[in-house]
Protein backbone atom coordinates (compact mmCIF):
# COMPACT_ATOMS: atom_id res chain seq x y z
CA UNK A 1 0.00 0.00 0.00
CA UNK A 2 0.97 3.62 -0.49
CA UNK A 3 0.65 5.12 2.99
CA UNK A 4 0.92 8.69 4.27
CA UNK A 5 1.83 8.98 7.93
CA UNK A 6 1.06 12.31 9.59
CA UNK A 7 3.18 13.22 12.60
CA UNK A 8 6.14 11.43 11.06
CA UNK A 9 8.71 12.44 13.68
CA UNK A 10 6.57 11.49 16.65
CA UNK A 11 7.65 8.60 18.86
CA UNK A 12 4.89 6.27 17.63
CA UNK A 13 5.48 7.15 13.98
CA UNK A 14 9.22 6.54 14.20
CA UNK A 15 8.46 3.06 15.56
CA UNK A 16 5.68 2.38 13.07
CA UNK A 17 7.36 3.53 9.86
CA UNK A 18 10.02 0.78 9.73
CA UNK A 19 7.37 -1.82 10.56
CA UNK A 20 5.31 -0.66 7.60
CA UNK A 21 8.33 -0.59 5.31
CA UNK A 22 9.38 -4.09 6.40
CA UNK A 23 5.83 -5.26 5.59
CA UNK A 24 6.28 -4.05 2.02
CA UNK A 25 4.39 -0.77 2.15
CA UNK A 26 5.66 2.52 0.71
CA UNK A 27 5.53 5.16 3.43
CA UNK A 28 5.51 8.94 3.15
CA UNK A 29 6.02 10.60 6.52
CA UNK A 30 4.84 14.19 6.90
CA UNK A 31 7.03 16.32 9.16
CA UNK A 32 7.01 19.99 10.07
CA UNK A 33 10.71 20.47 10.78
CA UNK A 34 13.13 19.78 7.91
CA UNK A 35 15.84 19.02 10.47
CA UNK A 36 13.96 15.81 11.26
CA UNK A 37 14.14 14.44 7.70
CA UNK A 38 17.22 12.34 8.42
CA UNK A 39 15.60 10.60 11.38
CA UNK A 40 12.52 9.80 9.32
CA UNK A 41 14.37 8.58 6.25
CA UNK A 42 16.48 6.28 8.44
CA UNK A 43 13.24 4.33 8.99
CA UNK A 44 12.88 3.69 5.26
CA UNK A 45 10.10 6.22 4.82
CA UNK A 46 10.18 9.21 2.52
CA UNK A 47 10.11 12.48 4.44
CA UNK A 48 7.92 15.31 3.18
CA UNK A 49 8.02 18.69 4.92
CA UNK A 50 4.58 20.19 5.42
CA UNK A 51 2.87 21.78 8.40
CA UNK A 52 -0.50 20.07 8.91
CA UNK A 53 -1.52 23.03 11.05
CA UNK A 54 -1.15 25.36 8.08
CA UNK A 55 -1.92 23.04 5.14
CA UNK A 56 -5.17 23.89 3.38
CA UNK A 57 -7.47 21.49 1.56
CA UNK A 58 -5.66 21.95 -1.75
CA UNK A 59 -2.27 21.20 -0.20
CA UNK A 60 -3.54 18.10 1.59
CA UNK A 61 -5.29 16.84 -1.52
CA UNK A 62 -2.03 17.11 -3.41
CA UNK A 63 -0.16 15.30 -0.62
CA UNK A 64 -2.63 12.41 -0.62
CA UNK A 65 -3.01 12.03 -4.37
CA UNK A 66 -2.29 8.42 -5.31
CA UNK A 67 -2.24 7.19 -1.72
CA UNK A 68 -4.13 4.14 -0.47
CA UNK A 69 -4.12 4.84 3.26
CA UNK A 70 -3.60 7.54 5.86
CA UNK A 71 -2.36 7.08 9.41
CA UNK A 72 -2.81 10.06 11.72
CA UNK A 73 -0.29 10.12 14.55
CA UNK A 74 0.17 13.88 14.80
CA UNK A 75 -0.71 16.16 17.67
CA UNK A 76 -0.04 19.57 19.15
CA UNK A 77 1.56 17.98 22.20
CA UNK A 78 -0.24 20.14 24.72
CA UNK A 79 0.32 23.84 25.09
CA UNK A 80 -2.30 26.39 24.12
CA UNK A 81 -5.93 25.34 23.62
CA UNK A 82 -5.90 27.23 20.31
CA UNK A 83 -3.11 25.12 18.88
CA UNK A 84 -4.63 21.93 20.27
CA UNK A 85 -7.86 22.61 18.38
CA UNK A 86 -5.93 23.72 15.30
CA UNK A 87 -3.95 20.47 15.06
CA UNK A 88 -5.78 17.70 16.91
CA UNK A 89 -9.21 18.69 15.58
CA UNK A 90 -9.11 21.00 12.58
CA UNK A 91 -6.01 19.68 10.79
CA UNK A 92 -7.02 16.10 11.43
CA UNK A 93 -10.46 16.73 9.96
CA UNK A 94 -8.94 18.37 6.88
CA UNK A 95 -6.84 15.26 6.27
CA UNK A 96 -9.94 13.08 6.51
CA UNK A 97 -11.75 15.21 3.95
CA UNK A 98 -8.70 15.18 1.68
CA UNK A 99 -8.42 11.40 2.01
CA UNK A 100 -12.05 11.03 0.98
CA UNK A 101 -11.55 13.41 -1.95
CA UNK A 102 -8.51 11.57 -3.29
CA UNK A 103 -9.65 7.98 -2.73
CA UNK A 104 -7.19 7.24 0.08
CA UNK A 105 -10.01 5.29 1.65
CA UNK A 106 -8.22 3.53 4.53
CA UNK A 107 -7.76 5.80 7.52
CA UNK A 108 -6.22 4.79 10.85
CA UNK A 109 -6.53 7.38 13.60
CA UNK A 110 -4.28 7.24 16.67
CA UNK A 111 -6.60 8.68 19.30
CA UNK A 112 -6.81 7.87 23.01
CA UNK A 113 -9.03 6.04 25.48
CA UNK A 114 -10.61 9.24 26.81
CA UNK A 115 -11.97 10.33 23.44
CA UNK A 116 -15.57 9.76 24.45
CA UNK A 117 -18.35 11.97 25.76
CA UNK A 118 -19.03 9.26 28.33
CA UNK A 119 -15.83 10.06 30.25
CA UNK A 120 -15.55 13.84 30.00
CA UNK A 121 -13.30 15.51 32.53
CA UNK A 122 -14.56 18.77 34.11
CA UNK A 123 -14.60 21.83 31.86
CA UNK A 124 -12.07 23.62 34.05
CA UNK A 125 -9.57 20.78 33.67
CA UNK A 126 -6.83 21.91 31.23
CA UNK A 127 -6.94 18.44 29.68
CA UNK A 128 -10.52 19.06 28.52
CA UNK A 129 -9.41 21.03 25.44
CA UNK A 130 -7.44 18.04 24.16
CA UNK A 131 -10.30 15.70 24.98
CA UNK A 132 -12.85 17.84 23.15
CA UNK A 133 -10.58 18.21 20.13
CA UNK A 134 -10.03 14.46 19.85
CA UNK A 135 -13.72 13.69 20.32
CA UNK A 136 -14.68 16.09 17.53
CA UNK A 137 -12.07 14.61 15.19
CA UNK A 138 -13.07 11.03 15.93
CA UNK A 139 -16.76 11.79 15.47
CA UNK A 140 -16.04 13.40 12.10
CA UNK A 141 -14.15 10.29 11.04
CA UNK A 142 -16.94 7.95 12.15
CA UNK A 143 -19.45 10.01 10.15
CA UNK A 144 -17.34 9.82 6.98
CA UNK A 145 -17.46 7.21 4.23
CA UNK A 146 -13.82 6.28 4.87
CA UNK A 147 -12.76 2.79 5.88
CA UNK A 148 -11.64 3.90 9.32
CA UNK A 149 -10.20 2.42 12.48
CA UNK A 150 -9.69 4.47 15.64
CA UNK A 151 -6.97 3.31 18.02
CA UNK A 152 -7.62 4.36 21.60
CA UNK A 153 -4.72 3.55 23.93
CA UNK A 154 -4.30 5.20 27.31
CA UNK A 155 -1.27 6.76 28.96
CA UNK A 156 1.70 6.11 26.69
CA UNK A 157 5.02 4.69 27.86
CA UNK A 158 8.40 3.91 26.36
CA UNK A 159 8.28 0.27 27.42
CA UNK A 160 8.84 -2.42 24.77
CA UNK A 161 5.74 -3.59 22.94
CA UNK A 162 4.81 -7.22 23.51
CA UNK A 163 2.23 -7.58 20.76
CA UNK A 164 -0.37 -8.32 23.44
CA UNK A 165 -3.23 -6.11 24.56
CA UNK A 166 -5.74 -5.66 27.36
CA UNK A 167 -8.99 -5.60 25.35
CA UNK A 168 -11.04 -4.78 28.46
CA UNK A 169 -9.26 -1.48 29.10
CA UNK A 170 -11.15 1.75 29.65
CA UNK A 171 -10.21 5.36 30.31
CA UNK A 172 -7.79 5.32 33.25
CA UNK A 173 -8.60 1.65 33.76
CA UNK A 174 -5.97 -0.78 32.49
CA UNK A 175 -5.19 1.40 29.49
CA UNK A 176 -1.50 2.21 30.04
CA UNK A 177 0.09 1.39 26.69
CA UNK A 178 3.60 1.25 25.29
CA UNK A 179 4.08 3.33 22.18
CA UNK A 180 5.59 0.32 20.47
CA UNK A 181 2.38 -1.62 21.09
CA UNK A 182 0.37 1.19 19.50
CA UNK A 183 2.61 0.87 16.44
CA UNK A 184 2.17 -2.90 16.44
CA UNK A 185 -1.61 -2.55 16.57
CA UNK A 186 -1.60 0.07 13.80
CA UNK A 187 0.38 -2.28 11.57
CA UNK A 188 -1.93 -5.18 12.37
CA UNK A 189 -5.19 -3.36 11.68
CA UNK A 190 -4.09 -1.52 8.55
CA UNK A 191 -5.06 -4.22 6.08
CA UNK A 192 -7.33 -6.28 8.33
CA UNK A 193 -11.05 -6.01 7.52
CA UNK A 194 -11.91 -7.17 11.05
CA UNK A 195 -10.83 -3.75 12.29
CA UNK A 196 -12.83 -1.79 9.74
CA UNK A 197 -15.03 0.94 11.26
CA UNK A 198 -14.06 -0.07 14.79
CA UNK A 199 -12.95 2.00 17.78
CA UNK A 200 -10.37 -0.08 19.65
CA UNK A 201 -9.71 0.82 23.27
CA UNK A 202 -6.76 -1.10 24.69
CA UNK A 203 -3.74 -1.15 26.95
CA UNK A 204 -0.79 -3.44 27.53
CA UNK A 205 -2.06 -6.91 28.33
CA UNK A 206 -1.96 -10.63 27.72
CA UNK A 207 -4.11 -11.15 24.61
CA UNK A 208 -2.33 -11.47 21.26
CA UNK A 209 -3.37 -8.81 18.77
CA UNK A 210 -4.63 -11.35 16.22
CA UNK A 211 -6.70 -13.16 18.84
CA UNK A 212 -8.19 -9.83 19.91
CA UNK A 213 -9.13 -8.90 16.34
CA UNK A 214 -10.89 -12.25 15.96
CA UNK A 215 -13.33 -11.20 18.69
CA UNK A 216 -14.38 -7.94 17.04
Amino acid sequence: MQITLFGGHGKIALLLAPMLVDAGHEVTSIIRNPDHAGDVEATGATAVVSSVEDADAETLTALLSGQDAVIWSAGAGGGSPERTYAVDRDAAIRTMDAAAATGASRYVMVSFSGSSRDVLVPEDNPFRHYQDAKIDADEHLRASDLDWTILAPGTLTLEPGTGKVNPDAGFNDGDETSRELVAQVALAVLADPRASRQTLVFGDGEVAIDDWLTTL
